[in-house]
């Protein structure tokens, strides 16, 4: 009886809810003309309400970061990390239409611990530091001219994108073929598990390179890696004299301990050491800096997988510009999880989680995001200069589903029972993704 007294009355509110909606009116007598849709006929109508950030430090400089969005929140009377709270409005005073609980899905890599060693330094980011990120992890590596990261390979593929600078990178496949490449800025390489590699900077512009590698493994960490030095080294001398055909003494030199990151003179060919049985059939290099974007109204998109750069069986990116006001459209990715990296500006994103939870945070140049596939998401671009953000994915092939494009080619009542949209809106939905749309002309 409680039940079926509590349904009734539920109706009879969203009843009256309705009925408390102005109606459409119009009078030659000279009053007011009021329009407004009906109320839905099972929920009330989304809210009006306007959820722009806050506050923009990007674009306004110092401003008071408090929790206080129109009526809703108050000042902080205790301590405060008041820069912090600038950079973040999404979170300190978030937009009403956050809703439920989604893990945190940004990563600054200000954050993460620096290994630092004589010639360059190395900082990571794996579910420890963000555990929604169970299936990609990152690095941020910086290696000063000549220095070395030296030879060694990973369980888990590597993917890298040079910041600044040039990488000259080595390798040998498995049936003995070699690779030497200098990898210049915006440009790729990838070597698959088990491949062994070397990373070193060299003298192009004097200051040697700093890049972004991106592994298919949340769990990875750049502490564990397979390297030569650490290898030898707990291997029995006279083992290793035995392998290699030599005397004892000719291996006096191996080092006792890993040398991870070490400076050296700075390579001065990219020509491989010849080879009997030839250079790899698939190159690991990709000059991605050369490939042409596409324009749309709000920015600009790439994107290099494996149908383009063939070894990247693993591992597809999509390098997206995103001008001030501008947005990355409404999206998601069907099997693919999207790790984010900004490179310049400032965007706000929103992650729908499904079941009515929703999360908004902002992020800046060095951060890192992830959204697991299938979640719905956007960048947003919150400054006044260019937003640059690279979206990585552990797959072979790029793909997205577009919003819009989704409800463009959906039958129009059926769109319109939904959202109850206007003939005239419906039509002007875009059958074609859109990417990047611009700021809205009115």
């Amino acid at each position: 009886m409680n039940k079926l007294f509590f349904s009734v009355f539920c109706a009879l509110l969203l009843s009256s809810a309705g009925n408390a909606a102005p109606a459409a009116s119009s009078s030659s007598s000279g009053t007011s003309t009021v329009s407004a849709v009906a109320a839905s006929s099972t929920v009330p109508l989304a809210s009006d309400d306007p959820n722009g950030i806050a506050w923009n430090a990007t674009v306004d400089g110092d401003t008071d970061a408090q929790p206080i969005r129109g009526s809703l929140g108050a000042q902080i009377m205790g301590p405060q990390n008041v820069p912090l709270q600038q950079l973040n409005p999404d979170a300190v005073a978030p937009p009403t239409t956050d809703a439920g609980s989604v893990p945190n899905f940004k990563w600054p890599f200000s954050m993460s611990h620096n290994r630092m060693q004589t010639g360059g330094w190395a900082r990571q980011q794996n579910v420890n530091a963000m555990p929604i990120a169970k299936t990609m992890a990152g690095v941020n590596m910086r290696l000063e001219a000549g220095a070395i990261r030296e030879l060694h390979w990973h369980s888990s593929a590597e993917w890298g994108y040079v910041i600044k600078g040039t990488t000259q990178i080595t390798s040998v496949d498995n049936n003995g073929r070699n690779y030497v490449a200098n990898v210049g800025p915006g440009d790729l390489w990838y070597f698959p598990p088990g491949i062994p590699h070397s990373l070193q900077g060299t003298s192009s512009d004097g200051e040697g390179t700093e890049f972004l590698l991106v592994f298919p493994d949340g769990s990875f960490s750049e502490d564990d890696t397979f390297l030569l030095t650490d290898w030898l080294a707990h291997v029995p001398k006279e083992v290793v004299a035995k392998n290699f055909q030599t005397a004892i003494s000719a291996w006096d030199n191996v080092p006792s301990k890993e040398l991870y990151i070490f400076p050296s003179d700075s390579p001065t060919s990219d020509e491989a050491v010849s080879d009997p049985q030839g250079q790899v059939e698939v190159p690991f290099s990709y000059q991605f800096s050369a490939v042409a974007p596409t324009q749309y109204s709000g920015g600009t998109a790439k994107i290099a997988d494996s149908t383009t750069f063939k070894i990247a069986q693993q591992v597809a990116v999509a390098e997206v510009t995103i001008e001030p006001g501008a947005m990355r459209e409404l999206h998601w990715h069907p099997t693919q999880d999207e790790w984010g990296y900004y490179l310049e500006g400032t965007g706000r994103v929103t992650l729908f989680a499904s079941s009515g939870n929703s999360y908004t945070l902002d992020f800046e140049a060095g951060d890192v995001s992830f959204a697991p596939a299938t979640f719905g998401h956007y960048i947003e671009n919150i400054g006044n200069t260019t937003l640059k953000v690279l979206e990585i994915f552990n797959t072979d092939v790029f793909q997205d589903v577009s919003l819009s494009q989704w409800l463009a080619l959906t039958p129009p009542a059926l769109v319109k029972a939904h959202l109850g949209l206007d003939d005239e809106t419906i039509s002007k939905l875009n059958k074609t993704k859109q990417v990047v749309v611009g700021r809205p002309s009115s």
